[in-house]
């Protein structure tokens, strides 16, 4: 038969077990109060980003109609009227920037002695100059071989004749055309004095 007292309790490290318990719901509250102070943040982190959205968004609002209203107050043709400005002031630029000197040089090393030059008019034509040359010569082959050492030159390009006529005095008057490279734009600037010469 068995004895036993149900009086005791069958435990006898209840207070082990109580404190277990106690840190377990200690870290349980910890943790709940560690979620409920996130919520929190992040929920006051979000309005103030949604703000600062709808801010933003007003701003863009409000720029859209500066822009619109600026947009609606120019005169297209005052703005062509510009443009056309910008581009002569441009084309004044490029000329500034023809360097006759370094033209003379080339027409010094390539110039026959039967061969003289009476006019040159450089114009624009994209990234080049267009020279045209107007020669007198006492023959024919003074001319070709004038316009073959200035196409074997480095800065002259596609030179053809584009008018010959005799004159009284039996000298051969030609037009000579060729391409001229211009010079690069910031030129103007390192060169001395601005003139790009």
């Amino acid at each position: 038969m068995l004895r036993t007292n149900l009086s005791t309790r069958p435990f006898y490290k209840t207070r082990a077990v109580q404190a277990a318990l106690s840190v377990l719901v200690a870290a349980v509250a910890a943790v709940s109060l560690f979620n409920v102070v996130e919520i929190l943040r992040l929920t006051a982190s979000q309005r103030s980003r949604a703000t600062r959205a709808a801010q933003a968004e007003g701003e863009v609002a409000r720029l859209r109609a500066e822009a619109a209203e600026v947009r609606a107050k120019i005169d297209p043709q005052e703005l062509q009227t510009v443009a056309n400005a910008a581009r002569e002031a441009n084309t004044i630029i490029d000329r500034r920037a023809f360097s006759w000197t370094g033209l003379f040089a080339q027409f010094e090393e390539t110039l026959p002695p039967d061969v003289r030059v009476t006019a040159i008019r450089p114009r624009i034509d994209g990234d080049s100059f267009v020279v045209s040359i107007g020669v007198e010569a006492r023959r024919a082959e003074a001319l070709d071989a004038f316009m073959e050492a200035l196409e074997a030159r480095v800065g002259f390009r596609n030179v053809l004749a584009i008018a010959e006529q005799t004159s009284a005095d039996g000298l051969l008057q030609a037009i000579v055309e060729g391409a001229y490279p211009a010079p690069p734009r910031d030129a103007v600037v390192d060169a001395p004095g601005g003139t790009g010469r």
